[in-house]
């Protein structure tokens, strides 16, 4: 089915998309998203799922929809989708057809695709999401219908040629599903590329087919959010990290006493080194910087071979959903545990691996310095 691949081809563009991020570069703005409500209009057209080829039951198309985003992720929206749809019979080498109006309110819940796998960035120009829900098919006016089977019925013997007629208004349950493609105009306004699939109970183009009936929407709209939907601040983190990046003093003294005994040498305890190896907002990946600073915990575990080491992962519980911090900050402390252990020959057992997420004791109070893998070897 041509829609089906088109569909297949939407979804495939927006993994190209989400995963196209800079890499090794840490921007010097950060973004926090703000939940807000927005309003969308579009117009575009309907094929209905025919005993005809695709195309020749094309009808115009109308949407009205209210969302609000409670993250950068995920949200929902009411959509009031309305126009007409269209059927055709053939009989006897002669083809009827009749149109009927509708109109369907639905609840859909959405997930924003470029931003859970790319991270959030208002300054985005393409975004891709994924959307589903249920809701309410109404149709009314279906005068042709009823004017085919008076017409079609005489010529099969009186058989009722249209099997599930129906007058007046006939209202069924709705699936939805579908994909969008947003292209960024300004921080509230959003031109949108809308693909849907709505499945309903057989009978909703008047014929019998023992299975349900489809129809699919192409739509092409605005999008309007209100108020504010993000907030900036500038990171001060580049002076903390060079400060983060040195290695720990150990001094040796020699302490004079003021009495008749021999000159004594007095060696500082040392402390447990510890590294923190820092990343960028959503990602697992350690940078060529971060990389050396996990080099010098495995040459201090070879040349103490008694010491073991915590490493222990963080997220920005400022960014992304609690579920998601959770896996990435599993992953931070993994990958640190799985280089140390392949590319430097670490025993895994000299390494305790845990992750901390989001929502326990946050280390740091700048939220940058929380993408984080803390490691601590003594």
């Amino acid at each position: 089915m041509k829609f089906k691949s088109i569909l297949i081809a939407t979804f495939a563009m927006s993994c190209l998309f989400a995963t196209a991020q800079e890499k090794g570069v840490q921007p010097t703005t950060e973004y926090d998203f703000t939940p807000h409500w927005y309003i969308q209009g579009a117009v575009g057209g309907q094929e209905t799922l025919g005993e005809t080829s695709f195309g020749k039951l094309f009808a115009p198309n109308a949407q009205l929809a209210v969302g609000y985003n409670f993250s950068s992720v995920i949200g929902a929206r009411l959509v009031f989708n309305s126009w007409q749809s269209r059927a055709s019979l053939d009989v006897d080498n002669d083809t009827y057809r009749w149109k009927w109006n509708y109109i369907a309110p639905t609840v859909n819940a959405t997930v924003d695709l470029t931003n859970l796998f790319g991270g959030y960035n208002p300054k985005r120009v393409v975004g891709v999401g994924i959307f589903a829900g249920i809701g309410v098919n109404i149709g009314y006016k279906n005068g042709e219908a009823n004017d085919v089977n008076n017409i079609v019925s005489p010529i099969l013997n009186n058989e009722k040629a249209l099997r599930l007629l129906w007058d007046g208004t006939k209202a069924r349950f709705l699936g939805q599903f579908g994909v969008n493609l947003d292209f960024r105009l300004s921080d509230h306004v959003k031109l949108g590329i809308e693909l849907q699939a709505n499945t309903l109970p057989d009978g909703y183009n008047s014929k019998k087919a023992d299975n349900a009936d489809w129809y699919f929407n192409g739509l092409v709209g605005i999008k309007y959010a209100f108020g504010k939907t993000y907030s900036v601040k500038q990171k001060k983190c580049d002076k903390v990290l060079e400060n983060y990046n040195q290695a720990p003093v150990i001094e040796e003294r020699i302490v004079e006493k003021i009495v008749e005994r021999p000159v004594e040498i007095i060696k500082e305890v040392q402390e447990p080194m510890k590294r923190n190896v820092f990343f960028t907002i959503s990602n697992t990946k350690i940078s060529v910087q971060e990389m050396q600073k996990v080099k010098e915990i495995a040459e201090y575990l070879k040349a103490n071979p008694n010491a073991k080491v915590t490493v222990t992962g963080y997220a920005d519980k400022g960014t992304g959903s609690r579920a998601i911090n959770a896996r990435l900050s599993s992953q931070r402390a993994q990958v640190v545990t799985n280089t140390l252990v392949k590319e430097f020959g670490i025993a895994e057992n000299r390494i305790v691996t845990k992750s901390m997420g989001d929502d326990e004791f946050q280390p740091f109070t700048e939220a940058v310095l929380n993408r984080v893998a803390i490691c601590v070897a003594e």
